[in-house]
């Protein structure tokens, strides 16, 4: 079920219940029974109206604020246990008690409030450094979500691989990256205009396909990062939400393996897909063009390896059999060689 139905209907279900209850509670004290449901609908409509305001809270934020508060609360009890209003000077005041109550309620609201705002500025490591050997991570990334970025989403193949079942866990799309593909769409270039039409196209596709859950992260509020550019701020998301960074950017991929995240990668993944073809095997090849000397040709695998076939060129344009002869790896993959089969 879409959470924002269930949000709905769990809003709805409680609103019934106060008032029911209202109801309940007025006529045992012998008031109209419309009375206890107004009452009721009203303390719920301030619930409700509370719960809209706290949106864009989440369960880590709540973690975060309960953690600050509880170090605020505790650094303010030993403030207040130091037993400054024992001196002297305090002993002669008048209405000292009130005086100490004030100055302690005080301390203790200063201090709550410093520790949530510190508590909300921090992040999960900042909490390692405060609580030793503790570590706050998951025991497996099957469940992790999948953080997208530009390139993978222009990439397109990412329909296909969604469809084979082969990535689990949520897709999660931040608005920063989208306001990225908006960019390019608007920028007058036409291969750039290309690129971000073809990546809204893609998010249009996942968005309508059938068991995937997309989910478009909005940036927290009072958050500035004008100044950070867009590789940064996935790599800090990344870390904020736990996720995986799903990217073909060999330099986001380094930089976010650097920082202890899990990075997937399409290229990596089809590199490690390739045939593994070793000296001595045999195969049906078809043969596309002459290669570098006269006497080869060359043909291409179904994942566009390229074979380089030796006295070969009177044969362009047949399927012949071949036997792999050696291979050289490259920057852009492995070359193979083969001899025709006698």
């Amino acid at each position: 079920m879409n959470s924002v139905w269930s949000i709905r209907l769990v809003r709805a279900l409680f609103f019934a219940l106060f008032m029911v209850l209202g109801v309940v509670v007025s006529l045992s004290i012998e008031q109209p029974w419309w009375f206890g449901a107004v009452i009721g609908g009203a303390a719920m409509g301030l619930l409700i109206l509370l719960d809209m305001l706290f949106a864009r809270f989440s369960l880590r934020d709540f973690s975060h604020i309960t953690f600050g508060l509880g170090i605020g609360l505790f650094c303010a009890w030993l403030v207040t246990r130091i037993g400054i209003f024992q001196l002297g000077v305090f002993q002669r005041m008048e209405n000292l008690d009130d005086i100490r109550n004030v100055s302690e309620f005080l301390i203790y609201v200063s201090l709550a409030f410093f520790g949530v705002t510190f508590g909300l500025r921090s992040d999960r490591d900042q909490f390692a450094f405060i609580i030793p050997y503790v570590r706050f991570r998951r025991d497996g990334s099957e469940g992790e979500p999948l953080l997208l970025d530009t390139n993978i989403i222009i990439d397109g193949r990412i329909k296909q691989v969604v469809a084979t079942g082969f990535l689990s866990g949520a897709l999660v799309v931040p608005r920063f990256v989208l306001d990225e593909l908006q960019r390019l769409t608007e920028s007058g270039d036409t291969q750039k205009v290309l690129r971000g039409k073809r990546g809204l196209e893609v998010m249009e596709t996942l968005r309508a396909a059938a068991g995937v859950r997309l989910s478009i992260h909005e940036d927290s509020p009072g958050e500035d990062h004008r100044q950070m550019s867009v590789d940064a701020r996935l790599v800090n998301l990344a870390r904020d939400l736990n996720a995986r960074l799903l990217t073909n950017d060999e330099n986001l991929a380094k930089v976010a393996r650097l920082r202890g995240l899990i990075v997937l990668s399409f290229n990596d993944l089809a590199i490690s897909l390739q045939p593994q073809l070793n000296p001595g095997d045999e195969l049906s090849l078809s043969l596309m063009k002459q290669g570098k000397d006269k006497h080869q040709a060359v043909g291409y695998l179904t994942d566009g390896t390229m074979i380089v076939v030796n006295q070969a060129a009177t044969h362009i344009g047949q399927t012949v059999d071949v036997v792999i002869s050696s291979a050289l790896p490259t920057s852009a993959g492995r070359l193979i060689f083969a001899e025709l089969k006698r």
